[in-house]
């Protein structure tokens, strides 16, 4: 059934594919697409899905998944077909929010001088690992702070250091539909107090984060 306003890859016909209970929105492609498959083709990716998760529960395919044909596309379906229908229950009706929180790191590098090129080498091993275990205890510091601020249904956290010394923490929290202007007002107040934070937020979002975990591995708070 073809699916109309909504154009896809390449600008390629969008079609929405009965396969049980589930429909899945698919396009025609050809090798000349998949080897077209670039950062504009992924932001019409993330654009169709994020157009459809107005309308309905949705669960994102990888970008960059295909199918020989539509046996092969209702096989994949049928074969999973339980998880996906827990899924689709389990994220009806939620929102991804994606948080990005920028801090100063907590313990720059020194420098070794007077010692030999060994003691350089061990006094350098140490302090790498001092300050790691402080960037780390100062990442779940943070990002415990975090959810009690905005008590998700669910989180995924990664950590990192920049090139500019700066420590990066990337949030995705998964909350329900209804209480996204709660959380915008939980950030606007969470800007305000934490004055040495750099924070950016965007959603709500398809629940990205969240597709492919079972319920086991969720967060509570």
């Amino acid at each position: 059934m073809p699916l109309t306003g909504i154009s896809g890859l390449f600008s390629n016909q969008i079609f929405l594919f009965p396969a049980g209970d589930l429909a899945v929105i698919v396009s025609e492609h050809s090798a000349t697409d998949q080897e077209r498959l670039d950062q504009q083709a992924a932001r019409d990716h993330a654009r169709v899905i994020a157009d459809c998760f107005k309308l309905s529960t949705v669960l994102p395919f990888r970008f960059g998944t295909t199918f020989q044909d539509d046996d092969s596309l209702r096989r994949s379906v049928r074969s999973n077909q339980r998880h996906f229908l827990a899924n689709v229950e389990r994220l009806r009706g939620k929102a991804e929010m994606h948080l990005k929180v920028l801090v100063d790191d907590t313990c720059p590098g020194n420098s070794a001088r007077d010692m030999t090129v060994g003691q350089q080498y061990l006094t350098s091993l140490r302090e790498s690992a001092t300050r790691q275990r402080e960037r780390q205890s100062k990442a779940r510091a943070l990002s415990l702070q975090m959810h009690r601020m905005f008590l998700p249904i669910a989180e995924e956290i990664t950590c990192k250091r920049t090139d500019s010394g700066k420590m990066l923490l990337d949030i995705a929290h998964l909350i329900d539909n209804k209480t996204i202007e709660r959380y915008q007002n939980k950030y606007s107040s969470a800007t305000a107090e934490l004055k040495d934070c750099r924070m950016q937020l965007s959603g709500p979002w398809p629940p990205y984060h969240f597709v492919h975990r079972s319920a086991a591995q969720q967060s509570h708070a």
